[in-house]
């Protein structure tokens, strides 16, 4: 099971040792409000593929809360919720803060996926 958690702007991560959910820095500043539960949501329809050849991809259903209240929301953080350590994944800046009130936050990935990565030497 992964997880899509959201943070404010006021985290600084540093890639090479922000390795978990519910570690520095991902252990405070989680958006918080009405429609939102601390943890994020589960992930739904993941897929892992070949597309195109010679590259994996990675991609899942776009992310929705709805009937909700949050505050500036800068990034996700998807984790995987099955691994004891709640292992960071992927770290999506969304280069801007937003908000709703009393409406539905959607997270669209692209339409290549969340990811890909290049397994071509």
């Amino acid at each position: 099971t992964n997880k899509v958690a959201m943070f404010t702007n006021t985290i600084t991560p540093n890639f090479s040792t922000d390795t978990a959910y519910g570690v520095a820095p991902y252990n405070a500043n989680e958006v918080s409000g009405t429609g939102y539960t601390a943890g994020g949501n589960v992930v739904a329809s993941p897929t892992n593929t070949e597309s195109p050849t010679g590259t994996f991809m990675y991609d899942l259903a776009d992310a929705s809360w709805t009937t909700s209240t949050i505050t500036n929301a800068r990034c996700s953080l998807l984790y995987s919720d099955a691994l004891a350590g709640n292992n960071a994944i992927c770290l999506v800046n969304f280069g801007a803060d937003y908000s709703t009130v009393a409406g539905t936050f959607t997270i669209q990935w692209a339409a290549g996926g969340m990811f890909t990565i290049d397994l071509t030497p």
